[in-house]
């Protein structure tokens, strides 16, 4: 059975966040050197930081290797957390008589969603339409979790030659809605032969941009996944190539892309450009699931490559910035970030 799960490192039970300030800019490190780090091969990039009264410092932040690829399955253990307040000459460890921390299981304040574009061409629905349905059917069961969760949701659109995403299942928590929708798939879908890949890559990035704004409205952290499978390269035209590579390079920071192609009318480099996070080809309609599964792992991670660290901070300094660096430990990797907050108003009753 698969488990997925945001990890909360928690040293109070979360709580709505209100009150709230935010720094989310993360930046290069100074004046830490006292500390000696290590060699920082992990890129930790902090998504979110808020404080709330009466101590509370919320930081939730992603960790991924140095080829981009998502760091799942991190413990506590996995993670040092230093401070610098104006009285401290350098950065210390954050003391476990003050805060003691527990892992707590809630995940209702991220939401993930996986976008699955599939090119539906002629050229698919008349050679590799079975094999296609069978990929997708084993991409969602490895991406979408065993128990459905508000916290994973896939929604499933195709497109052909026609100026037009085409929806084919909403975004849902159900693994079996979803390989029904994929098994409703027939040849006669389509009405015009072309491909519009520009198009589509255009109007699911804008999908998953609508997306993050929304959740984020609702106070939830977000993030998305694009993964468009295509066996060609753009014929209808409707867009150019550079408006497509404009709108990935343009995304929010939280949307992954990943392409597949099939067969030997694709261009790899421009697949590449579009999959910025992870591409995978198959010279066969056969070899389309193991492809499929392949994409499937590296989507999975980075869903689960998200973490939030919540801690009662001993600070009650209002004069200036206190400073925080989180250190990610896995094996022989590590990496650093930094953030800081204002500890204004800051008090005792932090639970």
């Amino acid at each position: 059975m698969k488990v997925y799960a945001i990890l909360i490192i928690s040293i109070i039970t979360f709580t709505t966040i209100s009150c709230s300030s935010r720094d989310d800019d993360g930046g290069s490190i100074s004046g830490i050197e006292c500390l000696n780090l290590g060699s920082q091969e992990l890129d930790v990039t902090i998504q979110e930081s808020f404080t709330t009264l009466p101590s509370k410092v919320s930081v939730f932040f992603k960790v991924n290797d140095s080829d981009g690829n998502g760091v799942p399955g991190l413990t506590p253990s996995n993670f040092t957390i230093f401070e610098q307040g104006r009285n401290d000459d350098c950065f210390s460890e954050i003391s476990a008589s003050e805060a003691s921390g527990v892992i707590s299981s809630n995940a209702q304040i991220f939401s993930n969603n996986t976008i699955l574009v599939l090119d539906l061409s002629n050229s698919v629905l008349s050679t590799s339409l079975e094999e296609l349905k069978q990929a997708s059917s084993s991409f969602i069961s490895n991406v979408m979790p065993a128990i459905p969760s508000e916290s994973f949701k896939m929604g499933i659109y195709w497109f052909n030659g026609e100026d037009v995403l085409h929806e084919l299942q909403g975004f849902t928590t159900s693994a079996s809605v979803l390989q029904e929708a994929i098994e409703s798939i027939d040849s006669d879908i389509s009405n015009d032969p072309s491909t519009d890949l520009y198009g589509a890559v255009i109007k699911a990035t804008e999908i998953a941009e609508d997306i993050l704004v929304t959740l984020e409205d609702q106070d939830l952290f977000a993030a998305a996944s694009i993964v468009l499978f295509t066996d060609g390269r753009d014929q209808a035209a409707r867009y150019t190539e550079s408006q497509a590579l404009n709108a990935v390079s343009g995304a929010d920071q939280d949307i992954s892309f990943f392409t597949i192609g099939l067969g030997s009318e694709i261009d790899e480099d421009i697949l590449e450009e579009i999959g910025e996070t992870g591409s995978a080809f198959a010279t066969e309609a056969q070899e389309l699931e193991t492809v499929f599964n392949n994409i499937s792992n590296d989507v999975a991670g980075q869903a689960n490559s998200f973490y939030l660290f919540e801690y009662c901070s001993p600070k009650r300094d209002g004069s200036g910035s206190s400073e925080l660096i989180i250190q990610v430990i896995d094996g022989e990797r590590d990496g650093v970030v930094n953030t800081s907050f204002d500890a204004t108003g800051f008090t005792g009753g932090c639970e």
